[in-house]
């Protein structure tokens, strides 16, 4: 078993009338997929709490085998690697998650496109921190992306790519994944009340804290000052994400270009300095984040699921961060 690296605190919060122990809470971490995942849990039973979050834990290193472009073992890493010379057999979770994000794609009219991976290489955002290209290499790496070179055989469970240079990058949905598979294997393990979190940006809120009847406290940061607060947010059964322009980014000729990226045009989306999304799924939140931070107001306000609660934050003179109603 991988071992993990991991915190715990404890706290004897609240004494129960039935006599059957105090509430405790525990924290657990470990990284997975470039970032650090993180569990807070609460419950009464420490042995419960214990198996449960070594067991999403260990689902998010799972994940990682499975969806990591940086592994060259990993499941994604060998579609990517062969699927432009052939049909590769992949496993079920992977191939109904490709077929989910093509649905994402043709929902966003490709605002969102996990093929994205050849434009953020030759912007510099896949192992580093940007840089400018010319002009000809992104025209280049637009001839490269496409959600529809993305062929789906179910009867086989095969992927394979229409053209050579296609590449899928789960930067777009990695994070909301493994927070929502590890929300299940709590679930699974007796655990009723807990924040699952993917390095802070991707974040979902089991049941609600013993001192917070509303939820767990979520807040969303001014994208111009993180000591500010823009919104405040109280989680119960559903999640947030965020995408921001200040989460990676560069500097050339006076200009910021963030590592959101608009597959349509193969420049960096413009307009927009963060958007979090309330959602059931965290895949949800975090996916739609980026269709959104990329089309703007008007069309979020358009196409917005019912369900969903968007918080923007444009960058327009005299604008202010709202919810789109």
């Amino acid at each position: 078993m991988r071992k993990l690296t991991a915190a715990l605190f404890f706290l004897s919060a609240i004494a129960s009338p039935s006599g059957v122990g105090p509430l405790l809470r525990m924290e657990r971490s470990a990284p997975a997929m470039g970032t650090t995942y993180t569990i807070d849990i609460y419950g009464r039973d420490m042995g419960i709490m214990q198996a449960a979050a070594e067991g999403a834990l260990e689902e998010a290193a799972r994940i990682d085998q499975m969806l990591s472009n940086y592994r060259p073992e990993s499941e994604l890493s060998r579609v990517n690697e062969q699927a432009a010379d052939q049909p590769v057999t992949i496993s079920q979770e992977l191939f109904d998650l490709l077929s989910t994000c093509v649905d994402y794609s043709r929902a966003s009219q490709g605002a969102f496109d996990i093929t994205v991976a050849p434009l953020m290489k030759v912007w510099g955002f896949y192992k580093d921190s940007g840089r400018l290209p010319h002009r000809a290499e992104v025209r280049a790496a637009l001839d490269q992306i496409g959600y529809g070179n993305i062929e789906l055989n179910p009867a086989s469970r095969t992927v394979h790519f229409a053209r050579h240079g296609v590449s899928l990058d789960p930067g777009g949905v990695g994070k909301g994944y493994a927070v929502d598979k590890m929300a299940g294997v709590l679930r699974k393990n007796g655990i009723a009340c807990a924040l699952v979190s993917g390095g802070g940006s991707s974040i979902y809120g089991m049941g609600a804290p013993p001192d917070n009847p509303k939820g767990w406290y979520v807040r969303v940061r001014d994208p111009k000052d993180e000591k500010k607060t823009a919104a405040e947010v109280y989680l119960r059964d559903e999640s947030i994400s965020t995408s921001g322009n200040y989460e990676k980014f560069f500097w050339a000729e006076g200009k910021l270009y963030s590592h959101i990226m608009d597959p349509r045009t193969g420049f960096p989306a413009e307009g927009m300095l963060s958007v979090s999304v309330i959602a059931p799924k965290t895949l949800d939140s975090e996916v739609w984040a980026k269709p959104y931070y990329i089309l703007g107001r008007d069309w979020t306000r358009a196409h917005k699921q019912g369900d969903f609660q968007v918080f923007l934050c444009e960058d327009k003179p005299g604008a202010a961060c709202a919810w789109v109603r």
